[in-house]
């Protein structure tokens, strides 16, 4: 499903794409897309676009929330849900970050103890 989604937001020139895997991360999907539309028409346009690509690749339901404003508008595709965005709301709300993975800190070995133990023993 992740390609049928990719193809449609490509297909509609969405600018921006990232996808996110969420695989241990969430159980709402398995991944999250984030794309932008240079417009709001844009935006929606993409949004109604999609809901017919994943409807023909056999999802029955697809919710869309978001569209009378099309500011920031989500495509429930289920195990795929997808975020679109005008450039200025996405710069504003910055799910990406969100979701991104917090950078492993190395373990601590015993040469990077405490400077004030060593210091005092």
């Amino acid at each position: 499903m992740l390609d049928v989604v990719e193809k449609s937001l490509d297909d509609n020139k969405a600018q921006d794409v990232v996808v996110i895997p969420l695989l241990g991360k969430s159980d709402i999907a398995d991944y999250l897309v984030v794309a932008s539309g240079t417009s709001g028409r844009q935006v929606g346009a993409m949004a109604e676009y999609l809901r017919t690509d994943l409807k023909a690749f056999g999802l029955h339901d697809v919710p869309v929330e978001g569209v009378p404003q099309c500011d920031w508008v989500l495509v429930d595709g289920g195990d795929v849900v997808i975020h679109l965005f005008r450039p200025e709301v996405r710069a504003f709300y910055n799910i990406e970050q969100m979701w991104q993975t917090p950078a492993e800190t190395p373990e601590e070995t015993p040469e990077q103890s405490d400077p004030v133990e060593t210091a005092e023993a």
